[in-house]
This record gives C-alpha cells, sequence and structure tokens, in this order.
C-alpha cells in the first residue's frame, strides 16, 4: 500500500517506489515540491533502515533537491542503499557523516567548537567529495576525503585551519590529534602537522626529515611518530613529551606507543620500556626499569602507566596517588586480561572475571559508592566489560546487569536506575556520565543529570532501538536503527540538535 507524506502543495500526487537491495520496498504519494530528504526520511521510518542513499537510473539523488529538480515522475522506481553514519566530537560540538558524495557533514553544539553557524562544514571545493573518516580534538575537527585529501574546521588556531598546509595533505590515510593539534599521516609515510605550535602543530620543516612512519601517538600537547625501522621521533611540547633527546639512544627497535596526559611509554622488541615526557605523568619510569621486560601492552589514564606482563602481572608507575602506586593491590594483579581507566585510576578485569581496583579512592580507586560492599574487592565477579567517566567506572555483568562505583555524580552511583539496567550489551561515557545500550534497543543513562545522565527529556524516543551512541564532553548523541538522531545533556555543547534538525533529514 502506497503512503502520502503530507505536505503542502497544490495538485494532484504522483506515487514513487524505493526499494533496498534486499527486495523490500515501500510506496510513496509525493508532489513535485517535496524535499527527497523528507521522502528518504520517509522511507527509512517505514523500512525501518538508516541513512538510505537514494538513486534512480544509474543516478544518485541529491536530498536538498525537491522531487521536480530532481526529474523524479510518476511511477519511477528509486533504489535506496543503507550507508553507515558515523559521529564524531570535539569537547563541545558533534559532526556526522555518512559515505554519500551528495550529503555534506552536519555539525552542531559550540560554534567556537567544530560547530559552525550554518551546520555543514564542507565548503564549494570540497563539494562532490565523499568523506570518509573524522577525527577531532577538543576544538576542531579534521576530515579525510576519498581522494585523500584532507580538510578541517572548527577552532583555527587548534586546527581549524589548514591552509597552509593543505598542499601537502595529500594521500593521507590517518590523522591523530593533541588537544589543539592534528598530524596527518600519509600513504608514502610522510607526516603533515598543523593547529598551535605549543601542542605539536607544526609543519615539521624545522625537523629532521622523517619518512616511513607507521603510527603516530599523541599526549595533550606533543606527538612522537613511530617508523618501519622501529625509531620514534617526537615534537610538540617539550614538558610534555615533545622532546625525546634524554632516552633517543634507547629508541630502537620500538614496537608499539602509549600516552598519558603528559608522557609517553614505549615497547620494545623484547617487551622492554622506555619512557620520556612530564615525570608527574609516567614520564619517569627509572624506579621500576628492573621489573619492566616482557610487557605486551601498556593502558594509561592521565597521570600513569599501567604495563601488562606476558605472565599476567602489571607494573605501574606515573603520579602515586593517581594509579601509578599499586602495591596496595599488587598480590591481586595476577592474570590480568584487560585494563580501564578513569583519570585517576584503573581497574584490572583478571582471568577469573573479577576486578582489582586502585588509584584514587574518590575516582573509582576504591569500592566506595554505588550498590558495592566498601569491605569486599571479591564483590564484582563474571564481568565482560568495563566503562569510565573521568571518576568512576561501570562493569557490564555476565548476566547483563551493570554494577558502577566512584564519584557518584560522575556516574558512580547507579542505584535510581539499578532495576533497568538489565540485558545491557553497551555502555558510553561522557566525562561525567554513562548511556547504557540494552538487547531491544533502548537507553538507560544515569549521572550527572545536566551532563547527560537524565535523558528523560527524550525517553520516549529512545525506546526505538539505537545503534550507535556518541558524546562530547557533556552530552550524548545516539544513532537509531531509522537514521533518526537524538540528543540530550548540556544544550550548547551538543545535548540539542534541534537547530540542525532539518539539516539531520539530508544525512
Amino acid at each position: 500500500a502506497s503512503r502520502r507524506i503530507p505536505h503542502a502543495t497544490v495538485g494532484p500526487h504522483a506515487m514513487l517506489r524505493i526499494s533496498l537491495v534486499s527486495g523490500r520496498s515501500t510506496a510513496v504519494n509525493f508532489d513535485d515540491q517535496i524535499s527527497l530528504g523528507e521522502v528518504k526520511a520517509f522511507a527509512q521510518r517505514d523500512l525501518g533502515v538508516g541513512f538510505l542513499r537514494l538513486s534512480c537510473e544509474g543516478r544518485i539523488l541529491d536530498p536538498k533537491q525537491t522531487a521536480a529538480e530532481a526529474g523524479l515522475k510518476d511511477g519511477d522506481c528509486v533504489t535506496g542503499i543503507v550507508q553507515e553514519a558515523q559521529l564524531a566530537a570535539t569537547s563541545r560540538a558533534f559532526a556526522i557523516h555518512c559515505h554519500n558524495p551528495a550529503v555534506n557533514v552536519v555539525t552542531w553544539g559550540d560554534a567556537h567548537y567544530g560547530a559552525d553557524d550554518h551546520s555543514t562544514v564542507l565548503s564549494d571545493q570540497r563539494s562532490g567529495r565523499n568523506v570518509t573518516a573524522i577525527q577531532a580534538n577538543l576544538k576542531a575537527f579534521s576530515a579525510i576525503l576519498d581522494d585523500g585529501t584532507a580538510v578541517a574546521w572548527g577552532d583555527p588556531i587548534a586546527g581549524g585551519d589548514s591552509s597552509l598546509v593543505r598542499h601537502r595533505l595529500k594521500n593521507v590515510v590517518a590523522i591523530q590529534a593533541t588537544d589543539e593539534a592534528f598530524a596527518a599521516l600519509r600513504s608514502d609515510g610522510q607526516v603533515v602537522a598543523w593547529g598551535s605550535q605549543m601542542h605539536g602543530g607544526l609543519s615539521l620543516d624545522a625537523l629532521p626529515a622523517i619518512d616511513n612512519v607507521t603510527q603516530i601517538q599523541a599526549t595533550q600537547s606533543a606527538f612522537a611518530a613511530l617508523r618501519a625501522d622501529g625509531s620514534v621521533l617526537a615534537w610538540g611540547d617539550d614538558a610534555c613529551g615533545g622532546n625525546t633527546w634524554p632516552v633517543q639512544p634507547q629508541l630502537k627497535k620500538v614496537t608499539q606507543i602509549q600516552s598519558t596526559n603528559g608522557a609517553f611509554a614505549a615497547i620494545k622488541e623484547h617487551g622492554s620500556v622506555v619512557t620520556w615526557g612530564a615525570k608527574m605523568c609516567g614520564g619517569d619510569s627509572r624506579s621500576v626499569q628492573p621489573l619492566l621486560h616482557n610487557v605486551e601492552k601498556i593502558q594509561s589514564n592521565r597521570y600513569a602507566f599501567a604495563a601488562v606482563k606476558a605472565d599476567g602481572s602489571v607494573v605501574t608507575w606515573g603520579a602515586q596517588s593517581r594509579g601509578g602506586n599499586s602495591l596496595a593491590v599488587q598480590a591481586s594483579l595476577v592474570n590480568v586480561q584487560e585494563i580501564q581507566a578513569t583519570d585517576y585510576a584503573f581497574a584490572a578485569i583478571l582471568a577469573d572475571r573479577s576486578v582489582v581496583v586502585w588509584g584514587d579512592p574518590q575516582h573509582g580507586g576504591s569500592f566506595t559508592s554505588g550498590i558495592l560492599d566498601p569491605n569486599s574487592i571479591s564483590e564484582i565477579r563474571n564481568v565482560a566489560a568495563i566503562q569510565s567517566t573521568k571518576s568512576a567506572f561501570a562493569a557490564i555483568l555476565a548476566d547483563g546487569s551493570v554494577v558502577s562505583w566512584g564519584w557518584p555524580d560522575h556516574g558512580g552511583d547507579s542505584w535510581e536506575v539499578q532495576d533497568r539496567l538489565k540485558d545491557v550489551k553497551q555502555i558510553q561515557s561522557n566525562d561525567f556520565a554513562f548511556a547504557a545500550l540494552l538487547g531491544d534497543g533502548s537507553v538507560v543513562t544515569w549521572g550527572n543529570a545536566g551532563y547527560g545522565g537524565d535523558s528523560s527529556a527524550v525517553e520516549h524516543r529512545l525506546r526505538r532501538p539505537v545503534v550507535q551512541i556518541q558524546a562530547t564532553q557533556t552530552a550524548f548523541a545516539a544513532i537509531l536503527a531509522d537514521g533518526a538522531v537524538v540528543t540530550w545533556g548540556f544544550d550548547s555543547e551538543g545535548g540539542s540538535s534541534s537547530p540542525v534538525e532539518r539539516d539531520l533529514i539530508y544525512v
């Protein structure tokens, strides 16, 4: 049966059939002046799919055109191909895109942090090229396009203006970010950096030429590039790891690099570790250096490192009260499988799926809040996964329930929603709140109410299946199965998408 899209027009309505590759279809009554974005949105709701790219007779249809402008007529058959949409976020703005050359990226939130006044960020010179990936720092976005070029927008000082290096942004395969700068890795192994010079945004012209780079890592204000021969070059703020001079002779046969807020840790070929940067952030590992062998992976929070060795034991260093000292629980840190972190604490999942925590007690380093017995670490068993905010942890148990601990107003207390936390499949977080995705596609939130912990205003919309959740520091955005976008949290930092509601139907 055909369905009519409400639209104020004069004259008879024609019919359009929209078919998916699977064979499912829907019929839509339309008129000449309706936008194809409205047609697309209706088809998505009716078919229960999101982000359709419409085409007719081999032509990709622009959702901003009207049916008349697209040359559609009664009885036409349109093919709808489901595209995967991706959300990215700076600290105060969102950007959404899907792999559709006819659609611009849509942004919302704080205009000074990457949300431009007109809600779209692809200028005329970039139109018609497909965005394939978006990276973000605190104040700006950078996108890789399908022709290998890269563009940027947001705070110009923080990397939102890449005009000075635009001619070098070719064949880009990955982009890394400090707080206020970007570094693009090209397919030829060259690196291009821009943004705040105090945060690593140099053109690299003043540095030795580097090539054969395979990986770039970042602290808050410095970059470190790993080359194919295992050597490392760093630049940016010296105090935060931008200068490797003290350890340069040791930086050979490096296989991977991890970072805190202000220091780097490099794992070498046989599991030894070299560190540099701010001492208070883990840049000095001399006190534990005899223990740093056979290291397989390193986790970090803002101020400390935790290295997992081949035998499942853990070595920690950095700010002592913020996770850099694990002596109090060292005997329990055996057979460690993975480690998660808040800004100031760590939580390790053991082979038996129990949890050991250490660091600042108020920020997740102790079971002192939530529904747990503060005197019993063994209270958490059968843990499937752990997520964190700045100052709290939330663990998904094997039965789909959730336990949380840490700073209560940052999500450490989930008591008020505990009866709803069942069949939890995934948890997303911002700095102050958690959002749990349940098996039926609905969402449950807790934490700081003003920063996303209270989603009651949009709860009726979040009962429809949610497929993806992204966060700024203070807000959430959820993509629904039918392509709708639902936002909540601090309005001016991405919690309200109402200013771009019309634009979102074109994505």
